[in-house]
């Protein structure tokens, strides 16, 4: 089927025709697009100021001319007032002298600071975030977690399938390895990270608008992961179904201590009823809620290390009544902004959406070809360090 197109694409969107779908395998209707950051930051694109040094102290105030009356002569060194000896002598001004108050210092030069830098602007909104504190075992904030996305049956959803897996994992350890050179104080644990279940641009067999992969290509991708020492993410795109559906379909694989979760808010469209790719889907709290106590029950039940919970954002409407969602000592929530575009919309995008809203923690995804295929640089590890609060998941796409 020839695959629809959209010009605000700004997502990972995989349309597969039903021939695929029946096989279960291929996805070469996949695109590496994601639908457009509709929601352009308010500001514009110029560097945003930090709030002014203080000003400097006033002068001393004007006194009136002296009377007639002549000064004390000074007064005497006593007990606590050693005489002035040498070059540390000071000398007091003659009667009827002012003296001249100090020349006051030069103010501190301003501190320019680009979107989605600047502490001050992350501690009014609430940053850091007064969380539980983290359980044995909880990978954040101890490690920045690094992730190479997309689905090994198509070359055209992420970095995880563009290239052959040797490949793909030699380019991870890579960015890995560029990362930690960034940032020594933080060890780089590397992920995969796999779209299992796409959503789709027919209604499919079952009408749900997705489609979920089998379990051999899960599991294959679960062997890379082991053989990079990686942890393996678990993303959901629900199309028309309900996460409360789909998610126990995958307990199998999360009962694992190295297997995490993903959620897209862009690709639920129960509350709009419209196709995927046509309009950007949204979670509320609830639904987040629901998918964190899901892992925390996990976690209890199998004696597991915290789990890793990333949620996707690039919009304010993608996910609603943000102070609602429940932090939970078993499961480590991460709001990560998935957007794409030139530097300056990225920065306004973690400002806008994901510092102004605080939850827990934050990530930031990288597009190898999207964020440059209007000439624009890739954002560098060490640009993107200068954000605050510093994003600790890293995803690639």
């Amino acid at each position: 089927m020839t695959q629809p197109r959209f010009p605000w694409s700004i997502g990972i969107f995989a349309f597969l025709p039903p021939a695929v779908l029946a096989m279960g395998l291929a996805l070469a209707g996949c695109t590496n697009d994601k639908p457009g950051d509709l929601e352009a930051a308010q500001t514009p694109k110029n560097e945003v100021v930090a709030p002014t040094a203080p000003p400097p102290s006033p002068p001393a105030p004007e006194v009136a001319e002296t009377s007639a009356t002549p000064a004390p002569p000074p007064a005497t060194p006593g007990a606590d007032q050693a005489p002035a000896t040498g070059n540390d002598a000071t000398t007091a001004a003659p009667p009827g002298e002012i003296e001249q108050a100090p020349s006051p210092e030069p103010a501190a030069p301003k501190v320019k600071y680009l979107a989605g830098e600047d502490p001050e602007y992350a501690k009014k909104r609430g940053w850091p975030v007064n969380g539980p504190p983290p359980l044995p075992g909880s990978i954040l904030p101890q490690k920045r977690i690094v992730a190479y996305y997309g689905n090994p049956r198509s070359k055209r959803m992420g970095a995880l399938g563009e290239y052959p897996k040797n490949e793909m994992l030699r380019r991870l350890q890579g960015e890995v390895a560029q990362w930690e050179q960034a940032d020594p104080s933080l060890p780089v644990q590397p992920a995969l990270h796999l779209i299992a279940v796409v959503a789709q641009g027919e209604p499919g067999k079952a009408g749900k608008y997705r489609m979920v992969m089998p379990d051999a290509v899960v599991n294959e991708v679960y062997g890379w992961a082991k053989e990079a020492g990686a942890l393996l993410f678990i993303d959901i795109q629900t199309g028309h179904d309900d996460i409360r559906t789909l998610l126990p379909r995958f307990e199998w694989l999360l009962k694992n201590p190295d297997v995490h979760l993903g959620i897209d808010p862009e690709f639920n469209m129960n509350k709009s009823g419209k196709k995927p790719g046509t309009k950007i889907g949204t979670y509320d709290a609830a639904d987040i809620n629901y998918a964190s106590g899901y892992l925390a029950d996990l976690v209890k039940q199998h004696q597991l290390p915290p789990k890793v919970f990333i949620v996707h954002r690039f919009t304010r409407k993608m996910v609603t009544n943000s102070k609602s969602i429940v932090l939970r000592p078993e499961v480590q929530i991460v709001m990560h902004m998935d957007g794409w575009g030139a530097p300056w919309l990225k920065r306004d995008s973690y400002r806008d959406y994901i510092v102004a809203e605080p939850v827990q923690f934050t990530g930031f995804k990288l597009f190898y070809h999207n964020d440059t295929k209007k000439g624009d640089p890739l954002l560098t590890s060490e640009e993107v360090l200068r954000l605050n609060p510093k994003p600790i998941y890293i995803q690639y796409q």
